[in-house]
């Protein structure tokens, strides 16, 4: 069966009525309609299209970029539709993994994307340990400092403030708190052990 996937943006006031006709007579069965980002990955309609395919199935667009504005989630999405044992067309490209000769192409375009990601990682790999040489280390800051920290557990223990009245004198989530008391518990525990 061939299913159509027409999308348009939101933002542009677009009409999906050329996409869906190209669909209807490239002889859609089925056209799930969507007006949302196409960079965004939780699109309804989308979703309910993949969920419904069978081996066999052909999903065509009009345009490529009407499936996904990003390779990453294209590929994403074309590796779906081959897990379904489904196939895919583009009416405007003229791609069609149906054939072999589209297989390629997708197949092409799969591993300039690993390639891609082989890259991303490397950079990424590389940067993080340039900035580690240099000093500094990944993540958040934390939002209190040693002395805070010491401050806190020292309020709580003593009985002068309430966790949740420290939570909000210091600014910060009761549960930072509760993690704060239950470290100096355990390091109590332990001196005590190694003491004892």
């Amino acid at each position: 069966m061939l299913l159509g996937y027409a999308r348009v943006s939101k933002a542009e006031g677009q009409d999906a009525t050329a996409q869906v006709d190209a669909l209807r007579v490239a002889g859609c069965m089925r056209v799930f309609q969507e007006a949302g980002s196409g960079g965004r990955w939780d699109r309804p309609e989308l979703h309910r299209l993949l969920d419904q395919l069978r081996p066999d199935d052909v999903v065509v667009v009009w345009k490529l970029d009407r499936l996904s504005r990003s390779l990453k989630d294209l590929l994403l999405i074309l590796e779906r539709i081959e897990q379904a044992q489904a196939g895919f067309r583009s009416l405007t490209e003229a791609v069609d993994t149906t054939g072999p000769a589209g297989r390629m192409m997708m197949q092409m375009l799969g591993a300039f994307a690993e390639f891609e990601r082989a890259m991303i990682r490397e950079r990424t790999r590389a940067g993080l340990e340039a900035a580690r040489n240099q000093g500094r280390r990944g993540g958040r800051r934390p939002k209190l400092t040693t002395a805070q920290c010491r401050e806190i557990v020292e309020m709580v223990t003593s009985g002068r403030k309430s966790a949740a009245e420290v939570s909000r004198l210091f600014g910060v989530h009761p549960a930072t708190v509760s993690r704060l008391l239950s470290r100096a518990r355990r390091l109590a525990d332990d001196s005590e052990q190694i003491l004892g």
